[in-house]
């Protein structure tokens, strides 16, 4: 089935043409360098994501413009322009300043979907310091890791989340010389060392700031991605990526000046950063921000009370609404909704056409990852959509499908239909500069001048790009990525557990849950009661979404003969698969 872009481009209310008309034409005539000269530029030279974000539109006389719209989850409702937005993130720039925080300095971001986290994180920016926004969700053993190798020096969180998840770990984060605590906190909390209120120490700040000198090249953003072994890896990323934000929002989110856009990402996770904050505000539009989680009925309202224009979201909260039926829907006025797009993970088939039914529109899919900072595979609004496809590649991006060779280098695989790895051509803006601390690690994801994604795809005789798969043990949970290795090591910390070997397994609305197999220790036997305690120690270790929805008992575990969890023989055991080469297994007479 082909959806044709002329069902995306509705009658009755009259809508901007798209952004990108001419995909072929774009392509052949766009250049990195003609693009930037777009952007404006810090006044001496220079470029900061900050002043693209929000300093340019005062300068460009936009200053009386909503900029942000915050809708609290107990009926609070915020507006700020882009002139207030200004304001809140220099006081917070110069609150930095009278910490002593210097630029280059980590400042961690622990916050749910409140304005001040836009503020910290751009107002970090403008200070020139390295910002890390962290999910919120996660449970202290994420972020007490993350803080560790990022080199935390400031922490924005709340004293909700300071006080159950961060309070009791200041003793392995040393270096955590600032907590800022938003909201109304007691006297106790305050009497921690570094800890201080925002309101006492950001909202009283001078909003009087200039931003220094910023090299395109400069460190910006700091982002983690689950590996399949070891420690999460940190993504660098530097102001230029800048110029990849705003040219994919106008051409992948066919963003317009008058939209009104929400993005319902996490702000823990990089598309909350990259386009719940980021690319909307360097192309001047009116972001609604939604504190809530997700619920049908409250997005519904969303939706039809704020006018939403452009609404990108995720596959899991689509699936959920496609459960709801199309009544959910009934006597809603969505008539300003023009466009829809998905991220996250693969979007089926069946939640396009499913659009369609109770929109009026199909959903939008498009790729990318942590490590490109933006998005590189796109159905953009003027192309006809093949429901299930990633689309094809944005001006500016070159994308191929290759095989690893045995003595190292890739060979490009011309034909169409057939999988290979996800390649793409470097560079480009807002690729990751390095994993932190990690420079083989880094140099391993480029082979002849490509990066190679790990994603398994293929291409049609047309140019669209399908999904296959992950080309490794990475699990993909309601669009986080989780790596095995870290919820492994979280179970084992129980004093009942030997061995633990955890898998994805498909699940119809998240798209993969976390599964786990244990091997218990002697003097233990499976029981339900230790499933439910073994489940309920991986939530207060990891957090909801990131522990084991389900956990298996085993008497032993697949391994290598050099002792390695065969993590992909327990997944096909799991689903019934073939098991593939087995000539590196050990004994293993649990089959």
């Amino acid at each position: 089935m082909e959806i044709p872009s002329r069902i995306v481009k509705q009658s009755g209310r009259l809508r901007p043409a798209p952004n990108l008309l001419d995909h072929a034409a774009t392509c052949a005539s766009f250049s990195w360098e003609s693009a930037a000269a777009g952007l404006a530029g810090l006044p001496g030279g220079g470029l900061n994501m900050a002043c693209e974000a929000v300093e340019r539109h005062l300068a460009e006389g936009r200053g009386d413009k909503v900029a942000l719209r915050w809708l609290g989850k107990s009926g609070q409702r915020s507006e700020f322009s882009y002139a207030e937005l200004s304001a809140h993130c220099h006081r917070f720039a110069n609150a930095l300043g009278q910490l002593g925080v210097q630029p280059g300095e980590r400042v961690f971001l622990l916050l749910g979907r409140l304005p001040e986290l836009c503020f910290a994180l751009l107002g970090g920016l403008m200070a020139r310091c390295v910002v890390s926004p962290l999910f919120s969700a996660f449970g202290p053993e994420p972020i007490a890791t993350r803080c560790e190798l990022g080199d935390a020096r400031v922490l924005v969180t709340t004293p909700e989340l300071y006080r159950r998840k961060v309070r009791g770990l200041r003793a392995r984060l040393p270096g955590l010389r600032h907590v800022i605590l938003v909201g109304a906190a007691d006297p106790e909390l305050l009497s921690d060392p570094g800890v201080q209120g925002w309101s006492e120490l950001v909202d009283t700040a001078s909003a009087d700031h200039a931003i220094g000198p910023t090299d395109p090249e400069d460190m910006a953003l700091l982002h983690f991605t689950s590996g399949t072994t070891g420690r999460p890896k940190g993504a660098v990323h530097v102001h230029g990526a800048v110029l990849a934000h705003s040219v994919t929002g106008r051409y992948a989110l066919d963003l317009h000046a008058d939209d009104v856009f929400w993005c319902t990402a996490d702000p823990g996770w990089i598309t909350g950063t990259s386009y719940g904050v980021l690319a909307p505000l360097c192309n001047g539009v009116t972001s609604v921000v939604v504190e809530a989680e997700f619920d049908a009925q409250t997005w519904y309202g969303v939706l039809e009370s704020e006018q939403v224009s452009v609404w990108y979201t995720a596959p899991t909260a689509i699936r959920m609404m496609m459960k709801l039926g199309l009544e959910a829907l009934q006597g809603r006025d969505l008539s300003a909704l023009r466009f829809m797009a998905s991220v996250g993970e693969p979007l089926n088939p069946e939640a396009v056409v499913w659009g369609l039914r109770a929109f009026g529109l199909p959903f939008h899919d498009n790729w990318w990852q942590t490590e490109t900072g933006g998005i590189m595979i796109a159905n953009y609004a003027a192309m006809d959509i093949k429901p299930g496809s990633m689309g094809k590649p944005l001006p500016g991006i070159t994308a191929a499908i290759v095989r690893r060779q045995q003595g190292g280098g890739i060979e490009l695989i011309e034909q169409s239909d057939i999988d290979g790895e996800l390649a793409l051509k470097t560079p480009w803006p807002s690729m990751l500069r390095g994993y932190l601390n990690e420079e083989e690690r880094y140099r391993k994801c480029f082979v002849d001048g490509w990066y190679l994604s790990g994603d398994l795809a293929r291409h049609d005789a047309e140019g669209y790009y399908w999904f296959v798969g992950r080309a490794d043990d990475v699990i993909k949970s309601a669009g986080h990525l989780i790596g095995p290795f870290e919820v492994e090591s979280a179970l084992m910390e129980h004093p009942a557990v030997a061995e633990v070997g955890v898998i994805g397994k498909p699940d119809p609305t998240l798209g993969e849950l976390v599964k786990a197999f244990v091997v218990l220790k002697p003097g233990f036997e499976p029981s339900e009661a230790l499933m439910r305690e073994l489940l309920g120690h991986g939530r207060s270790r990891l957090g909801a979404a990131v522990a084991p929805k389900e956990i298996a008992f085993r008497s032993n575990l697949p391994r290598t003969r050099s002792g390695k969890i065969m993590r992909r023989l327990l997944k096909a055991r799991e689903l019934g698969l073939p098991e593939g080469d087995l000539s590196t297994l050990e004994s293993d007479e649990q089959k």
